[in-house]
């Protein structure tokens, strides 16, 4: 896939996207949930083997690549290795899958609401030797926990800059302001959230688009605006804590949302399976997340 053969499979693809992206400080807990506890490593250069591992079974799993997956989000390690003796971006693109990269840094301590994105100096390098692997995208998260609207949109503003940056190197950015699914103002954070990102939208240049990754709003189907927006390429959903059930039922009731889920696409896996059964497990989730993305209900 060349890049008009990848922003075409991102603006039409019936799928989802696979976010393979758990980073240093979540490691050690997706690892755990896979059946690997920590006493298996003595250093992070083998813990991050471990989990190298672990994605690579993913990604050469034949269920993987059987065309429902449309995209996966990467860690900046797992992009620097291999998969079956190729460049993992280069792995990816060969099953038809967009690979995209994880950038942000982490996020800042809560203020007004909000967990803002870290500074991240090295940005331009990374954006460079991605953009030299074929990745065709990003992606970058912060936290909404409050319906603090100043909050709220200096994350959005936040976003948007780095989105900008992104757009200049020719790659697309993936934008992540993940309202809390324990927020007890939850909606009003979804609302006020909508306003901004439209608001923000604004100050993308003409002909080029963004993607939002974003929490299932309370009310179904509240991002409609976004999704038929001319500058987003695509909205998709992250699943925020919630049960793959859970997650695929809210999901479902929003026209024009694909998945881009984490823990509920690999949450049944475990080290210990055989591949027949590692298979099986992965295709299964892959069919119910597929399933919600492209087949919608009445709210």
């Amino acid at each position: 896939m060349n890049q008009s053969e990848m922003m075409a499979k991102m603006r039409d693809g019936n799928g989802f996207i696979a976010a393979l992206d758990q980073s240093g400080g979540s490691t050690p807990k997706a690892l755990a949930g896979y059946g690997v506890e920590e006493s298996a490593w003595s250093n992070e250069e083998e813990m991050f083997d471990l989990i190298h591992q672990m994605r690579s079974r993913i990604i050469t799993s034949p269920s993987f690549g059987s065309g429902k997956v449309i995209g996966a989000i990467l860690f900046e390690r797992t992009m620097d290795g291999e998969v079956d003796g190729k460049p993992t971006p280069q792995a990816l693109i060969d099953q038809g899958i967009v690979p995209f990269i994880k950038i942000d840094k982490g996020l800042e301590e809560e203020a007004d609401g909000v967990q803002l994105m870290k500074d991240n100096p090295s940005l331009d390098a990374l954006l460079t030797k991605a953009k030299g692997l074929g990745v065709f995208g990003t992606k970058e998260r912060s936290v909404i926990n409050l319906a603090n609207e100043g909050g709220i949109a200096r994350a959005v503003a936040q976003q948007f800059e780095v989105a900008r940056q992104v757009l200049g190197h020719g790659m697309v950015p993936i934008i992540e302001p993940e309202v809390s699914i324990k927020s007890p103002e939850r909606d009003a954070a979804d609302r006020i959230l909508l306003r901004e990102i439209l608001k923000q939208l604004d100050t993308i240049p003409e002909g080029q688009q963004v993607m939002l990754k974003l929490t299932i709003p309370a009310e179904a189907n509240l991002f409609e605006p976004l999704v038929r927006h001319p500058k987003v390429l695509r909205v998709v959903a992250l699943s925020g804590g919630f049960s793959r059930e859970e997650a695929c039922r809210q999901l479902a009731k929003n026209p024009g949302m694909i998945a881009s889920f984490s823990r509920a696409l690999l949450s049944d896996l475990r080290a210990q399976q055989s591949d027949e059964e590692f298979d099986r497990t992965l295709g299964t989730a892959i069919d119910e997340i597929y399933e919600a993305s492209v087949e919608k209900v009445g709210a």
